[in-house]
């Protein structure tokens, strides 16, 4: 289906003509850095940014810029994304920033040695330390964006039934046929699992919370790996880098 499909069948859904669709490939920082340039152009306001797209379990590959993929679109793009649109949400203040990430955090860890994967690769680890970057990211935001007006949360929808695990063994294997069916018996639609985002974004009561993980509409606690304060800032430092932001935001 395409970008323009999707969005004429979303518009019919939701009954809302003024309903637009840009290209912004997260694996891209060029494509991150135009996409926010020509929002800037269009829109003057933004009032919540939902940080939503995500690569689950891939072979080895890497980005435009060679970081290795599940950390290049989970974490580095949207970390990209959202700093250069701080500007727009400041100005549209009472605004909201929502991050996607999981609750498989017990394993997890920023790998400072290789953080890159280049020394080995398992496809489990490198998205275990995307969606732990995830939380670290919502933490080290929501203290930068005190007293702002701009509130930044971590949510966990839950499993649904998305083409989020195409990557998955199963996935293009015959067994698909047999495990898919039972196991979506027990899986959110992507409906149902949207209305934590929706609760995060929208929710009165989460007007002036931030920098909180949120689960089926409970707030719980952060993993203890999301609260080790040196890691966090290493991690903030090295993205800037990588991402070089600092030569897009002033």
């Amino acid at each position: 289906m395409s970008l323009e499909q999707s969005r004429i069948e979303l518009a019919l859904m939701s009954r809302n003509k003024r309903l637009y669709c840009r290209k912004c490939d997260l694996s891209s920082q060029e494509s991150v850095r135009e996409f926010a340039y020509r929002f800037k152009k269009e829109f003057k306001r933004l009032d919540v940014l939902i940080n939503n797209a995500g690569v689950m379990r891939c072979s080895k590959s890497i980005t435009k810029e060679g970081i290795e993929m599940q950390l290049g679109v989970n974490h580095m793009g949207h970390f990209l994304l959202t700093n250069l649109l701080l500007d727009c949400l400041k100005k549209s203040a009472p605004s909201r920033i929502v991050n996607v990430t999981t609750l498989k955090h017990g394993s997890s860890k920023i790998n400072k040695e290789d953080l890159n994967s280049d020394m080995s690769y398992s496809e489990e680890d490198a998205y275990n330390q995307s969606k732990l970057a995830n939380l670290m990211f919502t933490s080290k935001l929501a203290e930068t964006l005190k007293d702002t007006g701009v509130t930044v949360n971590a949510i966990y929808p839950g499993i649904c039934t998305t083409d989020i695990s195409r990557h998955l063994p199963f996935y293009n294997s015959v067994t698909r046929f047999f495990i898919k069916p039972i196991a979506w018996l027990f899986l959110k639609s992507p409906a149902k699992g949207s209305q934590t985002l929706v609760h995060a974004a929208l929710d009165p009561e989460l007007e002036n919370i931030s920098g909180q993980f949120i689960s089926n509409f409970n707030i719980i606690p952060l993993p203890y790996r999301a609260r080790d304060q040196k890691t966090i800032e290493w991690l903030w430092k090295v993205s800037e880098k990588w991402t070089k932001v600092k030569e897009n935001v002033s």
